[in-house]
């Protein structure tokens, strides 16, 4: 009973009376370096007590934010628990027993039951201290083991164990490991769903748990968004060329290594990251066969993805409406838009790959439309960039599709002049957003908002050189003026040279069209010369 007394002691005053104590001046309270009781001088009786013990002192030492002394109580449980269970492996007696009667002894299933959820509570401390001091990997990790644990032992409540495995499938996520990010999701909505049906909207009782499950469940859905999002990009990349287009060569490479490459990883892999009981797995398993987990090749499968992802956006945003959730709207809007671009990429059509974008265009500006600026700055120039980009893509493709032509028509001559324009007419916008009170453009560019600047004059200049007319002088002042926005690039860099590094490429052309262009335009002088 000593070794019982020293833990309680030291959970009810948070100090060790077991060894020297250490005392320094702290910010308005006494700072101590924990002096831990080794773990072979416990009784088996008081493993668990002391476990729980240090499991308390974590917490308190976190609350006053000394995560360093949190993390040793919390380590030495962990220790202790390991080593309990490699010598000794029996149910060791549980705190509340010191005050009963022998009659009223726990059994020992429920003193394992007991002891192993003290134990889950110590590493889900340790996932929460390792995240305070930015261990994020062996945070995932314990946070991935405490789930597993909580499932195990049934020690759980269904919502906050499904918001707990989706945001970690956002870390594994961005570590590219989609397979464990699947199942986590998988596993996050099966066991959501045990919270019970998602009231409709228009039942009035208990308004507030309604709303709240509502929401779970859509923040959920935006978790499989950013999935199959990421998926997608993450197969463009794979796969695009030095121009971003599809590169037939590589995808053909990376078909024909594929499949057995993927057979041994999930072999491997899998029995690290399963989650549940049996009951449950075959549900998560019948979760996860509805999207891939391996990068899309081609269309077919990408358009899989696509569909999934698409499905999602639409659950997501019955709860995230634009009145109510601005942001939050915009952001779902934004990656359903992004799904479509991505998608583009897979499809050889260029007419189909433009209704694609055409799409995306129906989508977004309604919503910028709607926008405040002045309160939505930054949300506002993502959507002027973005739409401007869309129409810039659209541009480009139609350009392609008159190149097939034996002579442009003149429904084609408008269609490319008109997206130019409206491609233009946004990418000004954005700069105009960058603009001081008094309207002047800013001398030098935050790095924020530096490569979107430097893009968005790169391509207003290019789509000037783009326009169509068979007006000589027209076409004259649309050189100039290409001129000007590639010359300012120029002139830039120069000015700064720190800004190089962000646009190489954009830079590189630029300085050829300076060279090239004033050439160009005198022979276009010449030839009006007879008639100016």
């Amino acid at each position: 009973l000593v070794a019982v007394r020293r833990a309680v002691l030291e959970y009810e005053l948070g100090v060790n009376h077991t060894d020297t104590e250490e005392l320094s001046a702290g910010e308005g309270h006494l700072q101590r370096r924990p002096q831990l009781l080794e773990p072979h001088r416990l009784s088996p009786d008081c493993v668990s007590l002391y476990i729980q013990a240090q499991n308390n002192l974590g917490i308190l030492w976190s609350e006053r934010d000394e995560i360093k002394t949190a993390q040793t109580y919390l380590e030495s449980a962990e220790a202790l628990y390991n080593q309990y269970m490699k010598e000794d492996g029996n149910p060791p007696l549980d705190p509340s027993e010191h005050f009963m009667a022998e009659e009223e002894k726990l059994t020992d299933q429920e003193r394992s039951k007991r002891f192993e959820k003290a134990y889950t509570h110590t590493l889900y401390y340790l996932a929460q201290v390792y995240q305070h001091l930015e261990m994020i990997e062996k945070a995932a990790q314990y946070c991935h083991t405490t789930l597993k644990r909580q499932l195990e032992y049934c020690g759980y409540y269904p919502v906050e164990w499904a918001l707990n495995a989706a945001t970690l499938s956002q870390y594994y996520l961005s570590k590219q490991c989609f397979m464990e990010s699947r199942h986590c999701l998988a596993a996050a909505s099966v066991i959501f769903s045990q919270a019970g049906q998602v009231p409709s909207a228009e039942d009035n009782e208990a308004e507030q748990d309604q709303q709240d499950l509502r929401q779970r469940k859509a923040e959920i859905a935006r978790c499989w968004i950013k999935y199959c999002l990421n998926l997608l990009q993450s197969a463009r990349k794979l796969l695009e060329d030095n121009i971003g287009e599809l590169d037939p060569d590589r995808q053909l490479e990376l078909k024909a290594q594929r499949k057995k490459e993927e057979d041994e990883k999930e072999k491997g892999r899998k029995k690290a990251v399963l989650f549940g009981t049996s009951d449950i797995s075959d549900s998560v398993l019948a979760m996860e066969e509805k999207v891939s987990s391996v990068y899309p090749l081609d269309f077919q499968e990408a358009r899989e993805i696509f569909l999934v992802g698409q499905n999602y956006v639409q659950e997501a945003k019955e709860f995230f409406q634009v009145d109510g959730y601005v942001t939050d709207h915009i952001e779902i809007v934004q990656d359903h838009s992004a799904l479509f671009k991505v998608l583009a990429f897979f499809e050889e059509d260029y007419e189909r790959r433009c209704k694609m974008h055409k799409r995306r265009i129906d989508m977004l500006e309604p919503i910028y439309a709607d926008l405040n600026p002045h309160y939505y700055l930054l949300i506002s120039r993502q959507l002027q960039f973005e739409l401007a980009d869309t129409y810039y893509e659209m541009m480009d493709l139609k350009v392609a599709i008159g190149n097939r032509l034996e002579e442009l028509d003149s429904h084609t001559i408008k269609k490319i002049n008109s997206l130019a324009q409206l491609a233009i007419k946004y990418y000004e916008l954005f700069l105009d957003s960058l603009r001081n009170p008094d309207k002047v453009f800013p001398e030098q560019l935050e790095e924020d908002v530096l490569r979107p600047a430097m893009v968005a004059k790169f391509h207003i200049a290019r789509l000037y050189g783009k326009l169509i007319t068979s007006d000589s002088k027209k076409q004259l002042e649309n050189m100039q003026t290409s001129l000007e926005y590639y010359t300012f690039l120029v002139d830039y860099c120069e000015k700064y040279p720190d800004a190089v590094r962000a646009v190489e490429t954009e830079l590189e052309l630029s300085k050829e069209m300076v060279g090239l262009l004033p050439t160009r335009m005198e022979r276009l002088r010449a030839k009006l010369c007879p008639f100016i």
